[in-house]
């Protein structure tokens, strides 16, 4: 079991990614699961770099690995930022790939690099399950009623040569099964892995904008509450856009969405039995705890009715062993008085 990792925060961080930071603090400790920070980090340039330079794309992100394999030698590397960790992966795959790139790596970098270090996301940390059994083991709040909608976005497990094979391509379910692990309903839809236009969405709004509308059409259409993610600039897009795109809809005579959405490590947080604000859910854009105290108390109303449902059963299940009883003793009383009677008449003679 991994429970002690080198942790790139990636520049989301602090920033826009702050919810994320919040809440992964705050299951980690409750866990004991220890991130070290690399120090000195830089930004691993995502997908600007590569569209700038191929050696600046793997540069960026091989210096952080290299500081972390010299600083904190041992340690995996572990990336809560879905860009950050494919970023993190492609550097890695490629400097295993041959000892030319590994030896251009370094030149590129000006420090000593081996790629000794595994990559991994939050996600596919916590999925361990070791992990899994930690989480399991704090928490005090089922998260029942909650229908959720896990988004894990075009980065986390794709492309395969990349991300590797630690979940499917096409249907994920890493995800899935940690929020079936703290008690929410993970629902069936067609965009886990579709993409939400990233960055294009400053780019060519026009053209990306539709591109989140149908992940909240889809998730909508199949029931779900809310939207679950993992990645920063996905909760960005969906959470920050949301209502951007309901004055749009309401403009054109349709029905808005309210899906609120969240990261995995916030509704774990709260399984744990965190406030909102402990994990960072009252500083989202869409407003997202009415939500999650509507099903709050809808747990309660459903735990009031299996209860009363139990305890119906039990009288049934009483009543009924009750009557077997009294059928068994009047058997019983039956065969003594036909006994005494046989006894009476034998006697007699």
């Amino acid at each position: 079991m991994a429970m002690k990792y080198a942790f790139f925060p990636g520049c989301s961080a602090n920033t826009t990614g702050k919810s994320f930071t919040i809440s992964t603090d705050y299951v980690a400790r409750a866990i004991g699961f220890e991130l070290v920070e690399i120090p000195d980090w830089n930004c691993c340039g995502t997908s600007a770099a590569a569209l700038t330079s191929p050696e600046l794309e793997v540069a960026l992100p091989a210096r952080n690995l290299a500081i972390s394999e010299r600083e904190l030698p041992g340690l995996d590397v572990v990336a809560s930022c879905a860009g950050c960790y494919r970023s993190l992966r492609t550097s890695l795959m490629y400097a295993r790939e041959s000892e030319e790139n590994l030896a251009h790596l370094g030149e590129l970098i000006d420090m000593p690099y081996q790629a000794q270090a595994n990559v991994v996301s939050l996600l596919e940390a916590f999925s361990d399950e070791d992990v899994r059994a930690a989480i399991a083991d704090k928490v005090v709040r089922k998260l029942r009623c909650l229908k959720v909608a896990c988004y894990y976005g075009c980065a986390m497990v794709r492309p395969a040569n990349v991300c590797g094979d630690f979940d499917d391509q096409e249907d994920p379910q890493s995800m899935d099964e940690l929020m079936a692990l703290i008690g929410a309903e993970p629902v069936e839809w067609a965009f886990k892995t579709e993409c939400c236009g990233a960055a294009q969405q400053m780019v060519v709004p026009k053209q990306a904008k539709p591109m989140i509308e149908r992940i909240f059409e889809n998730a909508a259409a199949n029931g779900a509450d809310c939207i679950v993610t993992s990645c920063p600039l996905c909760m960005l897009n969906l959470d920050m856009r949301e209502a951007e795109i309901n004055r749009a809809r309401v403009a054109a005579g349709k029905e808005p969405f309210d899906i609120p959405c969240y990261y995995f490590t916030e509704l774990i947080g709260l399984a744990f039995g965190a406030a909102a604000e402990e994990v960072g859910i009252d500083i989202h854009f869409h407003p997202a705890e009415q939500l999650l105290l509507q099903r709050e108390l809808d747990a309660l109303n459903l735990e009031y009715e299996e209860m009363l449902a139990a305890a119906e059963e039990k009288r049934k299940k009483e009543e009924m062993a009750a009557k077997i009883a009294a059928k068994k003793a009047e058997k019983a009383a039956k065969a003594a008085a036909e006994a005494a009677a046989k006894a009476g008449e034998e006697a007699a003679r």
